[in-house]
C-alpha cells in the first residue's frame, strides 16, 4: 500500500438491528487477506459485542481506563504527565492478534466534565491509528453519535440497512446528518443486509428510498443465525458461508480499489 496517505479509515454505521456488527466482523475476515500490514479494529459501540463476533476476550475498554484515570489522576508520579500515563494505559489495552489489533471504546461518559481527558484520548487514538494501513470502526447504532460529533473524518462510511423502507430512510438521515455537521467523509455507500430471496426484487425500492449510492446486498444467511444462537464467533465461519462470500466480493471490488488508490 504505497501512497502518500498511509491510513485508510472505514466505518460501519446504521440503526440498531441492521447487523452492522456482523458486517464489521465479516469485513475483518475478508480484509486481513488483502491489506499489507495489520488492521486496527475499533469497537466504538458501547452496546456492541464485536469482540465476541471475532472470538476474542477483552479486559479493559477505553471507557474503563478513562474512569480509572479520573479516579487516580492526582496520584501520578510528578515526573509522569497525564498524557503519558493515558498513552501507557491505552497501549496496554490494545489486543493484538496475528491478523489485526483491537480496541474497545466501551462505556459512555459518566457524570462530570470529560472535555480535557476526551481531547487527550482523541489525540492518542489518532496517533495510534496512523501506525496502521487500515482502521475499521464499528460505530454506535443510530444517529446520536453523529450529532455529538464523536465520529471522526472518514475515507469510507458504509451504512447498513435491512431491506425495508424505514431502514433505508434511517440510512438517508445518517448521510444527511453527516453533511449537515460537516463531517469529512470521502465516500458514503449503502449496504442492504439480511436480504431473503423473496425480497431481492425490492432492493431497487430500498436503494431509491435511501438516496444513497449502492455498494452491495448481503443475503440472509441461516449459518450466521446458527452461529449467533450457539455463541460461536463469526470469524470462524466457513468460506462457504453465503454472507461471507458476499462481503468477500464487495472487498475484492470497490473497497479494495479505494484502499489501494
Amino acid at each position: 500500500m504505497e501512497s502518500e496517505k498511509l491510513t485508510f479509515s472505514i466505518a460501519v454505521s446504521g440503526k440498531g438491528g441492521t447487523g452492522k456488527t456482523t458486517i464489521t466482523a465479516l469485513l475483518v475476515r475478508a480484509l486481513i487477506k488483502k491489506v499489507n500490514g495489520p488492521i486496527l479494529v475499533i469497537d466504538a459501540d458501547p452496546n456492541s459485542n464485536l469482540n465476541e463476533a471475532l472470538g476474542i476476550n477483552i479486559n479493559n475498554t477505553i471507557g474503563d481506563l478513562r474512569e480509572s484515570f479520573l479516579k487516580n489522576k492526582d496520584n501520578l508520579p510528578p515526573e509522569q504527565s497525564k498524557e503519558d500515563y493515558l498513552n501507557y494505559l491505552i497501549q496496554s489495552s490494545i489486543i493484538e492478534t496475528d491478523d489485526y489489533d483491537f480496541i474497545a471504546m466501551g462505556r459512555p461518559e459518566g457524570p462530570g466534565c470529560y472535555c480535557f481527558i476526551n481531547n487527550i484520548l482523541r489525540k492518542i487514538l489518532d496517533t495510534i491509528s496512523h501506525h496502521y494501513p487500515l482502521v475499521l470502526i464499528d460505530t454506535e447504532a443510530g444517529l446520536e453519535h453523529f450529532s455529538r460529533r464523536t465520529t471522526r473524518d472518514l475515507d469510507l462510511l458504509l451504512v447498513a440497512t435491512d431491506p425495508t423502507i424505514s431502514g433505508a430512510r434511517t440510512a438517508k438521515r445518517i448521510k444527511e446528518l453527516c453533511k449537515e455537521l460537516h463531517i469529512n467523509i470521502e465516500k458514503t455507500l449503502l449496504i442492504v443486509n439480511r436480504v431473503p430471496p423473496s425480497m431481492k426484487e425490492r432492493i431497487d425500492e430500498v436503494i431509491k428510498a435511501s438516496g444513497m449510492d449502492y455498494l452491495s446486498m448481503i443475503p440472509e444467511d441461516p449459518l450466521i443465525q446458527q452461529f449467533n444462537a450457539e455463541g460461536k464467533p463469526l470469524f470462524d465461519l466457513p468460506s462457504s458461508c453465503i454472507a461471507l462470500k458476499a462481503v468477500d466480493n464487495l472487498v475484492n471490488g470497490l473497497i479494495l480499489q479505494l484502499i489501494t488508490t
